[in-house]
């Protein structure tokens, strides 16, 4: 910097140009690092947001500015080419250290680092930057195996759907210090995270959460989910919810607030080890499509649907198809002749359960 006093506009200026400079360098840096990654067979990546008024030569009162402008990504190399040197910023602590900057658009560094990369394994992230949606943020990132969120300090986030889809081998999430307390949008949010055998989401606030479709689907490992402190009074979809979490055993729900669904068809489809399932707080007063709701709960043994009405119901097709274990179900407030469309609803089912609900009909119509 010049010795002469400069503006806070100036600075600001000065900030936002070599911010943008950085981005440009950035490419042409990822493009060099992973053509030479045949060479190494270890590398991490860590995103952050540090002080860099020594890497950009700012001052702290301007490094407030671009903060909230940008976050970074930090690259920890190995040091395995003497030649890094020459196109990375070496720090003087020792380290090899080089930051990206990333805004709300900048698809194109993203995907050179995360997207199907073998030697990207595990990243620590801190969110430090305005942006108002993290959606497909970590799409397709077969390569990551663990995030751990550092902070998250900003509360204007309103979409995380596709956030984690399809990770395949993500296998360690925290979310101890995540902000969701605006976000509207969840829906395939962890789709396709086949490898994940837990999930703690208790730190999660779902208030204004409108869409849960597809949110965990496909979880196929799945085995421990906490949704304990879940508040889903504004939640309106949840269609293919936990559809074919196949290896989830116990899913506690109680306290789950559905005055506002509408759409549960395949909710609970294809969790084939799930044995029991309380829904006794679940209000369906507004919900019109049911279809598959239990399709393929193969070891369920008895479902208490007691508070179940369907006085807007159209659609439950299929509801308990293939509910082979199915021995008592209650159906009490549930109406079925006010729905359109009930093919198939215990196709699959035993006999002895099929003849109870012959008698139930029966003394529904009588």
């Amino acid at each position: 910097m010049n010795s002469r006093t400069i503006s806070n506009d100036e600075n600001i200026k000065q900030v936002e140009s070599k911010a943008y400079y950085e981005n440009l360098k950035s490419n042409f840096i990822l493009k060099k690092i992973f053509s030479l990654m045949e060479i190494i067979k270890s590398f991490r990546i860590i995103r952050c947001n540090k002080k860099l008024q020594n890497r950009l030569n700012i001052g702290i009162n301007d490094y407030k500015d671009y903060s909230q402008k940008y976050s970074s990504i930090e690259i920890e190399l190995k040091p395995f080419f003497k030649k890094f040197g020459e196109f990375i910023n070496i720090s003087t602590e020792g380290k090899e250290y080089y930051h990206i900057y990333l805004d709300n658009s900048n698809e194109d560094i993203k995907r050179n680092l995360l997207y199907r990369n073998e030697y990207v394994k595990n990243i620590n992230i801190r969110i430090d930057h305005q942006v108002k949606s993290f959606k497909k943020l970590f799409e397709n990132c077969e390569c990551i195996e663990s995030i751990y969120f550092k902070k998250f300090t900003r509360n204007n986030i309103t979409d995380m759907s596709y956030m984690f889809n399809k990770c395949t081998l993500l296998k360690e999430l925290d979310f101890s210090k995540f902000n969701t307390e605006n976000v509207i949008n969840m829906s395939y949010m962890f789709e396709g995270c086949s490898s994940l055998n837990e999930l703690n989401l208790s730190s999660f606030n779902t208030i204004n959460a409108v869409n849960m479709s597809y949110m965990f689907y496909k979880c196929t490992s799945l085995k421990e989910l906490n949704l304990s402190n879940f508040n889903t009074i504004n939640a309106v979809n949840m269609s293919h919810m936990f559809d074919e979490c196949s290896s989830l055993n116990e899913l506690n729900l109680s306290n789950f607030n559905t005055i506002n669904l509408i759409n549960i068809n395949s909710m609970f489809s294809g969790c084939k080890s799930l044995k029991e399932l309380n829904l006794s707080n679940f209000n369906t007063k507004n919900v019109t499509d049911m279809s598959l709701m239990f399709s393929y709960c193969s070891s369920l043994i008895k479902l208490d649907l007691f508070n179940f009405t369907a006085d807007k119901v159209i659609d439950a097709a299929c509801m308990f198809s293939f509910c082979s274990s199915l021995k008592e179900i209650n159906l009490t407030n549930f109406n079925i002749y006010n729905i359109t469309n009930k093919s198939n609803m215990f196709l699959g089912c035993t006999d002895k359960l099929k003849k109870k609900i012959k008698m139930w009909i029966k003394n529904i119509k009588n």
